[in-house]
């Protein structure tokens, strides 16, 4: 079972991903931990502007703040 690198009540964004709404743009809270599915640890995130709540992967995440990773193409 992996360790879970984000805690309840820090703010994270969606990676971006082909064909990603514009709905799940912003920043979203941790409210809860959850068991690990397909090797990932699972999160259940909300955005404030929004009435529900998401579960998503760990790998689909960074922490707010995070400088973004250089692709390599210029």
């Amino acid at each position: 079972m992996s360790p879970h690198r984000f805690a309840i009540g820090q703010s994270v964004h969606l990676k971006n991903r082909i064909n990603q709404s514009d709905t799940t743009q912003g920043v979203y809270r941790i409210t809860a931990t959850l068991p690990e599915r397909d090797n990932s640890p699972r999160y259940r995130i909300r955005n404030d502007g929004e009435r529900h709540e998401r579960v998503t992967t760990e790998n689909t995440l960074v922490l707010v703040g995070t400088p973004p990773v250089a692709s390599g193409f210029n």
